[in-house]
């Protein structure tokens, strides 16, 4: 008995999609309405290292509503900026010590509005990402990669702890659906009272 050969695209289609260098190695938490500001969410990729990543979530006003950025800043006040952030040795001596809410960075858009970055984990700032000071374009076009905003290292002893404030990707997707909801409620509510 002989089968027909399968069509290949059929074939491609049926195989599994290989993850990405981020989904393979990385967890995703997420800290949604950072400071209380409706839809600022921050996604934090976490290494088996104990290492975070921090980037922008995919629902983030900067990379929803077609925004251009028109600048980045890692000045934080007269007296801080991230860009002097110095590390060195084997305990990272001269790293800025960084709270959940501590500041990274700012994204200046060109509509005038202005969105503040925050860490989201307690840690050592081990790097910022220059390259988007060169290129904001990339904060938009790759947010979990090139476009990422920072790099911290918790303490060892709160490496376990510091995902408890945050959501899981489940979570997140759920808190998102419900804002979607909600707005479009909104937007009905509000139609049906003008007519």
């Amino acid at each position: 008995m002989t089968t027909e050969p399968e069509d290949p695209e059929a074939a491609l289609a049926a195989e599994p999609a290989v993850p990405s260098l981020v989904d393979r190695y990385f967890t995703r938490w997420y800290k949604a309405d950072v400071k209380g500001k409706p839809c600022e969410d921050h996604c934090i990729l976490q290494h088996s290292n104990r290492i975070c990543v921090i980037t922008l979530a995919g629902s983030h006003p900067v990379l929803q509503s077609g925004k251009t950025i028109k600048s980045i800043s890692y000045q934080i006040s007269t007296n801080c900026s991230r860009l002097q952030n110095k590390v060195s040795g084997k305990f990272k001596r001269g790293a800025q010590f960084l709270t959940e809410l501590a500041p990274l960075c700012k994204i200046y858009c060109s509509d005038g509005e202005e969105y503040t970055i925050s860490s989201c984990v307690r840690g050592r700032l081990m790097e910022v990402n220059e390259n988007i000071l060169h290129k904001p374009s990339i904060l938009q076009e790759k947010p979990s990669t090139e476009g990422y905003i920072a790099v911290v290292l918790p303490k060892f002893e709160e490496s376990k702890s510091i995902t408890e404030g945050l959501l899981t990707q489940k979570e997140y997707e759920e808190v998102v659906v419900k804002r979607l909801k909600a707005t479009t409620a909104a937007s009905r509510g509000a139609r049906t009272e003008a007519e």
